[in-house]
């Protein structure tokens, strides 16, 4: 067990975790597994008990209750915290000196409007991030949360009952994007997406990867796609193109990215947290904020961040964001080791890891790839991107050693390549390959 620390160390006696999605659940939980007994208080902006997002839009139609941590992964919120405080926003955080160390001061505001503080030894960052709704799409929804989720199946059901199957547009062919298309239109409903890039996932997989999944919305039943396409205006009722174009919808739904909720951090720290250019703090290894030079930023060692709130340092990868399941899964259980003082050696380095499921196919991502990589391609079809499932690997370009170092793989209903790839960045390094004997569907990955 882990004690509060006594008078005059700097050891944590409470904890305030800001956040109470899965990160911030998680982190609770790790509080409490490593044997902390000291006072764990986890405050939400949401006024429900904890739930997973990805659900959200897998099964949209199929389950319109979430699906609750503590049924999904047994993290149960009022057995871990000794205060939960839902539909409460942060709105500042301050370090201060109390004289037995590092300390510090969170801003709350009630979902009342009442203004209230915390004081407490460390603080774990985990809020999470919002959708973008660009100015002027007031009238677009969006799929971030539980009542984005309600909000969009009312619309629906207001369609379906005046008697129509519906059409959407969606704006925005990125992962959120492409799992309700295919949602939508295996129930029925008529979808347009709407991608600015020439691409599906042009900004996660680059355009050259992105383009394998053109035939997907090509042989799709009731989708359409329109790439290389501008939205200038969005109504209730349809959007407008820059090339003057009018595409009518029952619903229009907005997909163009999440940022960071940090906002609340830009005025009590301005000038101590480093946000990066989409809005994460940029944290270490062992998700401590911090400064320019790269060193932790005095005056939060008891600050840790995670999930989508982080731009973490990787040895491997470079700067690897949140924004995705599995790291505010894993996370958590680094920045909590670091907090009480658990850290024994290097702190673990994660390969970054995304799953969706795309019209039909099943994807699993690892890495982080780069503009600069070249993309082998094995399995599928003669037609790219079809039928039979195939893998693209990213190459960093020739160093003139032995093989090319592997930066990302993306697997589409390939299984044996998923468990590959897992296998390979489980290592202290990048795996290198040989590019030419990966690219053959019949050899194995290793």
């Amino acid at each position: 067990m882990i004690d509060p620390a006594p008078t005059g160390t700097c050891a944590p006696r409470s904890v305030v975790v800001v956040g109470a999605g899965l990160a911030g659940a998680r982190t609770a939980s790790r509080l409490r597994d490593l044997g902390f007994t000291g006072r764990v208080t986890v405050v939400g902006d949401e006024p429900i008990a904890p739930y997973d997002r990805p659900p959200l839009s897998k099964h949209l139609l199929d389950r319109p209750q979430p699906t609750w941590l503590a049924d999904d992964l047994d993290i149960r919120l009022s057995e871990l915290a000794d205060d939960v405080l839902l539909g409460t926003q942060a709105v500042g955080l301050e370090a201060v000196a109390d004289g037995q160390g590092p300390a510090y001061r969170v801003g709350l505001r009630d979902a009342d409007g009442t203004r209230r503080t915390l004081e407490t030894d460390a603080v774990v960052v985990a809020c999470g991030s919002r959708p973008v709704r660009p100015q002027g799409w007031e009238d677009a929804l969006v799929l971030h949360t539980a009542d984005d989720a309600d909000r969009l199946r009312a619309r629906l059901a207001e369609v379906t009952a005046a008697g129509g199957r519906g059409h959407v547009v969606c704006v925005g062919a990125g992962w959120i994007g492409a799992e309700l298309a295919g949602v939508l239109t295996d129930a029925g409903i008529a979808v347009t997406v709407v991608e600015a890039a020439s691409a599906p996932l042009a900004a996660a997989l680059g355009e050259h990867a992105g383009r394998l999944t053109l035939p997907w919305y090509e042989d799709h039943p009731g989708l359409r796609l329109v790439t290389g396409a501008s939205v200038v205006a969005v109504r209730r009722d349809g959007v407008d193109l820059g090339d003057g174009t009018t595409i009518e919808a029952d619903v229009v739904v907005a997909a163009v990215g999440a940022r960071p909720a940090t906002a609340w951090l830009g005025g009590t720290l301005a000038g101590l947290v480093d946000l990066g250019p989409r809005g994460a703090v940029v944290v270490d290894e062992e998700h401590r904020p911090i400064d320019a030079t790269g060193l932790p930023v005095a005056g939060l060692e008891g600050v840790r961040v995670v999930g989508d709130a982080a731009l973490r340092r990787s040895p491997r990868h470079g700067w690897v964001a949140g924004g995705h399941w599995d790291a505010a899964l894993t996370g958590p259980e680094t920045a909590v080791r670091s907090l009480l003082g658990l850290v024994d050696g290097p702190a673990p380095d994660p390969a970054p890891y995304v799953f969706s499921t795309q019209l039909g196919h099943e994807l699993s991502m690892f890495g982080v790839p780069s503009p600069q990589d070249d993309v082998v391609v094995r399995g599928g079809d003669e037609r790219p991107g079809g039928a039979g499932g195939w893998t693209a690997l990213w190459f960093a370009p020739d160093d003139g050693r032995p093989g090319r170092v592997l930066t990302a793989a993306l697997a589409v209903d390939r299984p044996r390549d998923v468990a590959a790839a897992r296998r390979l960045f489980a290592g202290a390094e990048l795996p290198r390959l040989d590019p030419v004997v990966a690219a053959d569907p019949d050899s194995r990955l290793r």
